[in-house]
């Protein structure tokens, strides 16, 4: 099955780099992709908990669903991720 979330800080490839490398390694999680034009993750997933388990992990990356509380520490959060990704 496929999904896709919208999310809220995605800036540019360097978040792009840091959300394919850290959901791809999730457990059921493939074809991960990030567009971020439209600020979308899609991914393909076997079960419906492996979706909660890429929410918590963007979240915790700094990116939140898009109707999810943005507080200020996901925003820095997610400079963090982005300045990371641009670095690998």
């Amino acid at each position: 099955m496929e999904k896709t979330v919208t999310i809220q800080n995605l800036k540019c490839g360097g978040c792009s780099n840091t959300i394919i490398k850290k959901v791809s390694v999730l457990e059921n999680i493939s074809d991960v992709k990030v567009d971020v034009d439209k600020s979308t993750v899609s991914f393909k997933y076997l079960k419906d908990s492996d979706i909660k388990q890429v929410k918590e992990t963007l979240f915790s990356l700094g990116y939140p669903e898009e109707n999810d509380k943005n507080s200020i520490s996901r925003k820095v959060k997610s400079y963090i991720s982005c300045a990371n990704g641009k670095m690998n």
